[in-house]
């Protein structure tokens, strides 16, 4: 009676493995089963691309088109995700269509706001590579200063372009020195040569025969703005002072 116990409760474990194994495979499958490789769409035209990603249940999206001076106009410069990745099937791969060798001469960009650049770059099938903000005196603020490759190349080396913008406050800028210790007139004489003014002094108590001392003369012992603040020209400066 044991023994057929024991075999009735082997059967009833191999029968559970076997149902365990199953689920999992069957889990496997269901998570695994609907992944597909992505294609190498790189070199194929466009149409070509489409219905090979088509195939796979996937969905070609041009995401933009630059000029290439290896890749023929009208073929796949670019792809992401990258061929041979797996991905679920009716996943989006993204691809760059090339416009063939750049063939007409870089724009002039200058003087343009970081926008209307922009809109210009992507006109003419050029991509904005790389944009940095510099304070530069005397510049419209917010416009293209500067441009590399500059306005008239043909046939650049690469479609991409640097830009360089005017800062949108392009005052001149000074670090606050320290004026504690200084006398007022020291400290007046220093703010007119860096462009910046003398704002509020309180007068100094008077106590009665005391000697009232000169204002230009008076010691500072506080400021605002603080030793160390980057100000711009016309910056009226307070002391405190005895």
């Amino acid at each position: 009676m044991l023994l057929k116990l024991a075999r009735y409760f082997l059967l009833g474990l191999v029968l559970l493995l076997v149902f365990l194994a199953s689920g999992l495979l069957a889990m496997r499958f269901a998570i695994h089963g609907q992944e597909v490789r992505v294609p190498r769409l790189a070199g194929l035209t466009t149409m070509e691309a489409e219905r090979m990603a088509n195939a796979q249940g996937l969905v070609l999206f041009v995401e933009t088109r630059f000029y290439s001076p290896t890749v023929a106009k009208g073929r796949i410069a670019a792809q992401a995700p990258a061929a041979d990745t797996r991905v679920r099937r009716g996943w989006k791969v993204m691809v760059a269509e090339s416009l063939g060798p750049q063939r007409s001469a870089v724009p002039s960009l200058l003087g343009q706001s970081r926008q209307a650049a922009d809109i210009n770059i992507s006109r003419h099938g050029l991509e904005l590579d790389s944009w940095a903000i510099m304070h530069i005196s005397g510049a419209p603020s917010g416009t293209v200063v500067a441009q590399n490759p500059a306005p008239g190349s043909i046939d650049p080396a690469s479609s991409r372009i640097s830009l360089v913008v005017s800062a949108t406050d392009n005052a001149p800028r000074f670090v606050m020195p320290n004026f504690t210790g200084k006398t007022l007139a020291e400290a007046e004489d220093a703010l007119e040569k860096a462009g910046l003014v003398v704002g509020r002094v309180p007068e100094a108590p008077s106590a009665e025969g005391a000697e009232v001392a000169a204002p230009s003369s008076r010691l500072i012992v506080g400021q605002r703005p603080q030793a160390g603040r980057k100000v711009t020209a016309g910056t009226a400066v307070d002391f405190n002072v005895r």
